[in-house]
């Protein structure tokens, strides 16, 4: 059995990982690049607030780190749809008070780096990971502050070093059959930021993640414990409006006053922000294979970065964690078994979960305000309601059903499109949609595919 394990990458996935690694009885090792940011302040502009939900949660609490990462989280009920003309609607996540959890990325980061010490892991900082030998299993590091170079030797290495892994790169690099695939989207993302009222008080709905569809971009926001939001644009990179057009910071401006109007008139900064906090991409990556012999794995957005649209991201990074753990269970510490039933179980939903985060971002950017698929998202929630056991929502199943895999929610949630598809045709649907006609249909299309 090995006992000393090497991670690269202590993001959250990595701190995560090694706290399951360390309470199997492992004793961990993480290595990473940037600098230990719990000593140093945050730079503004690359966190996106992330939304933890019931795969997330499932894994924390697993290892028993639940509670403390609750006093950082605030739950979302719903989305908060901000329209053009400055109405307001309001769509329940799920049934039964059923929520997502707003929490910051740099604070979560640091949340589970502590514990992951508590638990015993080393960790040590501005180390970059220059090459590993695959043959010997040494990894070069180079130390970015002292300039020195280091070698460290280890059986078994977990790569989780993030969407651009070094990990995977000599891993590539060293593998004569490594399918590789990196794709962006013509979209970026900004953060900007709405702060506090007095006292602390939030300038909107605090239990929401607030929306601004807008066709072919939108603005949401997500709350922060300290009564501030998390404002993210995306927006195209170029073209008209886009990041490339709004070059001024009077151009910002009036585009917020028209476009966003209420969410600028909370955002006393938004020009300071707009051009000193940086424009980045939206990248999926999905490569394969993600492991080498008994020896090395990657996991998280090291082996399949995704969009942030589904809030999956870290929830799919978690999840990893947590079915590498059953199978260290199950398999009783044989590493031989262990990492090709990790990637047999895991690259399936991977590929899921990515082709789900980038078909929910044109239902949040456009859908959500359209009468069309309002009243279908209606008819769905009746006839759930209804007949639990036949259809649950493809986003219920994502969001809030750990139980079932992300591969078989992609599945069923296609099927379901289509059935709503021929449903969204009946005649006089927006009258009758909650009519036996309806529901009968329902059930004979339900009855057809089963």
């Amino acid at each position: 059995m090995k006992k000393e394990v090497t991670i690269i990458g202590a993001g959250l996935v990595g701190s995560l990982l090694s706290i399951y690694l360390s309470k199997q009885g492992y004793k961990i090792n993480i290595y990473e690049r940037r600098s230990d940011m719990r000593k140093e302040q945050m730079s503004a502009g690359r966190s996106i607030n992330l939304a933890l939900s019931d795969r997330g949660i499932k894994a924390l609490e697993e290892v028993g780190v639940l509670d403390e990462i609750k006093k950082i989280a605030i739950p979302m009920h719903g989305r908060m749809l901000h329209q053009t003309n400055g109405e307001l609607g309001y769509q329940a996540y799920g049934k039964d008070g059923q929520f997502i959890n707003s929490v910051s990325r740099g604070e979560l980061n640091k949340t589970l780096m502590n514990l992951a010490e508590q638990q015993g892991a080393e960790i040590f900082f501005n180390e970059r990971c220059d090459q590993i030998n695959w043959k010997t299993n040494e990894i070069h590091f180079t130390n970015t502050e002292t300039n020195t170079s280091h070698l460290t030797k280890q059986e078994l290495i977990f790569g989780s070093d993030g969407a651009f892994a070094a990990s995977r790169l000599t891993h590539q690099l060293q593998h004569n059959r490594f399918n590789y695939e990196q794709s962006y989207i013509d979209f970026g993302y900004k953060e900007l930021n709405i702060p506090a009222g007095e006292n602390g008080q939030f300038l909107m709905e605090k239990n929401a993640l607030h929306i601004w569809p807008r066709g072919n971009y939108m603005l949401i926001a997500l709350p922060n414990i300290d009564g501030s939001f998390t404002c993210t644009l995306f927006f195209p990179f170029e073209g008209t409006p886009s990041f490339t057009s709004l070059d001024s910071p009077d151009k910002a401006r009036v585009f917020f006053n028209e476009t966003f109007a209420d969410a600028s008139k909370c955002m006393p900064d938004l020009e300071k922000e707009f051009f000193s906090n940086p424009t980045a991409s939206l990248v999926t990556v999905k490569c394969f294979p993600w492991i080498r012999e008994n020896q090395f794995a990657l996991i998280g957005d090291a082996a399949h970065a995704i969009v942030p649209f589904f809030g999956q991201g870290m929830n799919c990074g978690f999840e990893d964690c947590s079915v590498l753990n059953e199978l260290i269970t199950a398999h009783q510490h044989n590493w031989s078994e262990i990492l090709p039933a990790f990637q047999s179980a895991r690259k399936p939903d991977a590929d899921a979960i990515a082709t789900l985060a980038l078909n929910n971002f044109i239902e949040m950017r456009d859908k959500v305000a359209d009468p069309v698929f309002l009243l279908q998202k209606k008819i769905e929630a009746h006839f759930s309601s209804k007949y639990p056991e036949k259809w649950t929502p493809a986003y219920s199943l994502v969001t809030f059903r750990p139980d079932v895999r992300y591969s078989e929610a992609l599945s069923r949630g296609t099927q379901q499109q289509q059935i709503m598809d021929e449903i969204m045709q009946i005649n006089n649907i927006e009258e009758i949609w909650n009519s036996d006609v309806v529901e009968n249909t329902l059930l004979e299309k339900i009855n057809q595919l089963n």
